[in-house]
């Protein structure tokens, strides 16, 4: 049985981006459950826990980076904090290098049993991907659209 009551931190290298340091970028979530939310953006979608700080269910701060670069912050619902987040809630485009692990993926979250919002396609702006909620209703797009000017 794992004792979910100690506070864990690790460390990951990821790739850090064309300018050789650390992500800028990093969107923050806030979730009911944010161990479970933890535990569907790893073992589904592909993040490695890079640390994870809290006690029981509590997740106090967590980063989760994504292998192709970047990574997400998120935590469990606070009831008094500085910024206004809804639970739950939210937008996240992940990118992947090729059409292979778009497909990859679409096959991961539908095994999962994720709802799937916008289903695996190519867009005229030259993605391949599809949309997904996770468990708790957060919204992640995957494709392989780099961003204007990122891309070959």
């Amino acid at each position: 049985m794992t004792n979910t009551s100690e506070t864990t931190a690790t460390t990951t290298t990821t790739g850090s981006g064309s300018l050789g340091h650390a992500p800028g970028v990093w969107p923050c979530l806030s979730y009911s459950d944010a161990r479970a939310a933890i535990r569907f953006l790893v073992d589904t979608l592909g993040f490695a826990e890079s640390a994870v700080y809290g006690e029981g269910d509590r997740v106090d701060h967590a980063e989760l980076t994504w292998p192709y670069g970047g990574g997400l912050m998120l935590g469990s619902v606070k009831r008094e904090t500085e910024l206004s987040q809804h639970p739950d809630d939210g937008s996240v485009y992940l990118v992947v290098p090729e059409d292979s692990i778009a497909d990859d993926l679409y096959r991961k979250v539908v095994d999962a049993g994720a709802t799937i919002t916008v289903e695996l396609r190519d867009e005229d702006y030259g993605s391949h991907g599809f949309t997904c909620r996770d468990p708790h209703g957060v919204y992640f797009s995957i494709g392989t659209y780099p961003g204007h000017g990122f891309g070959e």
